[in-house]
């Protein structure tokens, strides 16, 4: 740590990025006055910024990354090893990191066999969206085009990703959208919109009855989360996503799973979608696929998607489509590393088992803490959602999850929450922590937490 902050003069590094890094969601305004935060080393879960504090991150990057920790020399080695040899060559031909690392990812994606390179979740899913619209072209006469998706579910920042966004202030002041998507309901049982019982069965229900009446003939996919993220981690209820695959085997409609938060382990299993046993068309990847130490996404389909597309025929029916850096041989020299230590480590097992811990833990503060009015999660993918009054469950105010989450990181210890996205609703603390997190870490997270709970709310 001290070595960095001498080589590289902090006071001139703080400077040059307040003079010209535009950072990503994030207001400006206040950078006239404070410095902002420049993170410089990581090992493990902790990461260090350039005055030399340490930081516990509950995030895995701030945004759900890093699942295998900081310092991994034998994935920086797997990827210059691979640049040095062959760094780049467009798609249209393959590569050995390519062809290695798709067979790799198929064995772990029963019922799914063809991998396209891509560099980003909102990439992947584009990719994905734009098969749906030719398949539609090429087999249904361009009418089967609509593609549903989730309100409060969150694809990618693209002007396309957006119109199948459901985070209203994550959409705001960037239409118009681009036509052909159609919002069903969220799934959130804590925030009921249907009464009684078996509530997943009824929220499934609901996107059956927007596909009646939308017309069956007019809908190719519909685009899910497995578990709803940055929406406020909605894990759907018991019979959603039985009757969520049953609906879209009647009416023809592919099953696009965005899995760009939750795959790799995330929720204990490779692929969140594998918690509920259903068999996806066609599932998106990011994030966690090389956990940051290269540039990769995944849209991985069917062979009956995938055949689709061949007919020597008709010299426009292959999927003319290119990811300049999907060629970049660094993503899959560096997700073949990735699933190797995932696997060697046992961080499937781990993730469960953590995440059980750091459930149970948020649950007790829930006990002590009146504010929690909502516990849910799955792995090492777990929120907390805050509230006036439990009975009402109004939302706590977003500045005062704000301080919640400031005060967390005053004590050293990195939290999110949903911010900007939803009206009235950004009342969610987000935990996400590496895959290599263990009991000490869980109980050093949740315990700022309770700190910073009674500080700000007594």
């Amino acid at each position: 740590m001290d070595s960095l902050t001498q080589s590289n003069d902090p006071a001139k590094v703080i400077e040059a990025d307040r003079a010209h890094v535009w950072h990503h969601l994030v207001q400006h305004k206040p950078f006239e006055t404070i410095d902002p935060q420049i993170i410089v080393e990581g090992k493990g879960l902790r990461v260090w910024d350039i005055t030399g504090k340490e930081h516990i991150d509950a995030v895995s990057g701030a945004v759900w990354t890093v699942n295998v920790g900081y310092g991994r020399e034998s994935i920086a080695n797997a990827v210059r090893d691979q640049l040095t040899k062959m760094c780049f060559f467009a798609g249209a031909k393959g590569t050995i990191p390519g062809a290695q690392f798709a067979e790799k990812l198929i064995t772990k994606m029963p019922g799914l066999s063809r991998v396209y390179f891509a560099n980003s979740g909102s990439e992947a899913n584009e990719k994905a969206f734009k098969m749906v619209r030719q398949i539609s072209h090429k087999h249904y006469g361009g009418k089967k085009n609509k593609i549903l998706f989730r309100d409060r579910d969150y694809h990618g920042t693209t002007i396309t990703a957006l119109s199948a966004g459901g985070q209203q202030e994550r959409n705001a002041q960037y239409g118009p959208y681009t036509p052909g998507f159609v919002q069903v309901p969220h799934c959130l049982e804590y925030r009921a919109q249907w009464p009684g019982e078996d509530y997943g069965v009824k929220a499934a229900e609901a996107i059956e009855e927007v596909i009646l009446r939308e017309g069956p003939d007019t809908i190719g996919a519909l685009c899910l989360e497995p578990i709803t993220a940055g929406g406020g981690i909605i894990v759907p209820p018991k019979g959603y996503w039985d009757k969520v695959q049953e609906i879209c085997r009647k009416y023809d409609i592919l099953i696009h799973i965005d899995e760009v938060v939750c795959g790799l382990g995330r929720t204990g299993t490779w692929f969140g979608y594998q918690q509920f046993g259903i068999q996806p068309d066609i599932v998106t990847m990011a994030k966690g696929v090389a956990s940051g130490y290269a540039a990769i996404s995944c849209c991985v389909t069917t062979d009956r998607v995938f055949e689709m597309f061949k007919d020597a025929d008709d010299h426009m029916s292959y999927f003319r489509d290119i990811s300049t850096f999907g060629g970049c041989t660094a993503g899959p020299a560096a997700a073949l590393e990735n699933m190797r230590i995932i696997e060697d480590e046992n961080l499937l097992e781990n993730s469960t088992r953590m995440g059980e811990r750091l459930h149970a833990n948020l649950r007790a503060l829930m006990d002590k803490h009146k504010v929690i009015g909502d516990v849910r999660g799955m792995g090492l993918f777990q929120g907390a959602e805050l509230v006036v009054d439990r009975e009402s469950k109004e939302p706590v105010n977003e500045k005062r999850v704000g301080a919640v989450v400031a005060d967390c990181l005053a004590q050293g210890v990195i939290i999110g929450a949903t911010n900007r996205s939803l009206p009235g609703f950004n009342n969610t603390l987000l935990f996400a922590p590496a895959l290599i997190a263990t009991a000490d870490d869980i109980d050093a997270i949740t315990g700022a937490v309770d700190k910073a709970l009674t500080k700000v709310f007594g």
